[in-house]
């Protein structure tokens, strides 16, 4: 397993050698170390740490508050902060840069490990948010795809051909996307599910139901039956004039 790499911002240089001794100890590598924010973000820029160890209150212009906020717009990596200082006010500046992990001096290694493990893990996680959504986004702008969408099942993406949907049904804050042997539950609305299925191949026909319209094999109003699970929908009084346009009546 490869060691997480690990760069040091500390402008006291016995306090930064301390640091990266404990690093070390503690399996961790440490790829660089600078005193002052430019040198720690033209170091983050050249080497791709896995986290930053940053402290708050270095010498220069700009603080490491400063270098951090930089750091978060520029790159996709984890800072963590270190300083003697916890008052409201830094605090207040601090959130801002969305830190994952925030370490008060004087402090040990287990904190310096507790701190990296987690803001490591939480990166993780946030990234493969990050990623699904902007996987999702791109499936609802992309008007090639509406011959099937994406559902999240057991933490996965699981491809859905919208020709194998049966109906859709909506149980209160959630929706159930029905095919013939698999059910997707999934946290949506029915308004969000109409616009993302192709509209010429479903129609809403209560305001719980959602039917694709050639899997219609039978119309007894005031409901209808589906094709080989034989599933009986209700027809909602306001959708049934659609309904009879949408169909070939003969």
């Amino acid at each position: 397993m490869a060691k997480t790499n690990v760069i040091v911002v500390e402008d006291e240089a016995i306090v930064s050698k301390d640091i990266q001794h404990s690093l070390k100890k503690l399996g961790y590598n440490v790829i660089g170390s600078a005193s002052t924010a430019e040198k720690a973000i033209e170091l983050v820029n050249e080497l791709k740490p896995d986290v930053v160890l940053m402290d708050i209150m270095l010498k220069g212009k700009m603080t490491g508050i400063d270098a951090a906020e930089i750091i978060r717009e520029e790159n996709d990596i984890p800072v963590i902060y270190l300083t003697a200082y916890a008052d409201e006010a830094t605090l207040v500046k601090a959130k801002v840069t969305e830190p994952y992990a925030y370490i008060i001096k004087p402090f040990k290694e287990i904190d310096i490990h507790t701190s990296i493990e987690m803001a490591i893990y939480k990166h993780n996680k946030v990234s493969e948010v990050r990623k699904e959504r902007d996987l999702l986004f791109s499936l609802v702008d992309n008007k090639d795809s509406k011959d099937f969408i994406f559902v999240k099942s057991n933490s996965r993406l699981v491809k859905l051909k919208t020709s194998d949907i049966y109906f859709v049904e909506a149980l209160k804050d959630y929706v159930v996307i029905n095919a013939l042997n698999q059910r997707y539950t999934i946290h949506s609305t029915m308004k969000d599910i109409v616009k993302k299925l192709p509209q010429d191949e479903f129609i809403r026909v209560h305001r719980s139901f959602i039917v694709r319209l050639d899997k219609i094999a039978a119309i007894e109003q005031p409901n209808l039956i589906l094709e080989n699970d034989k599933k009986v929908i209700p027809i909602g009084g306001s959708y049934k004039d659609d309904l009879n346009k949408r169909i070939n009546l003969v």
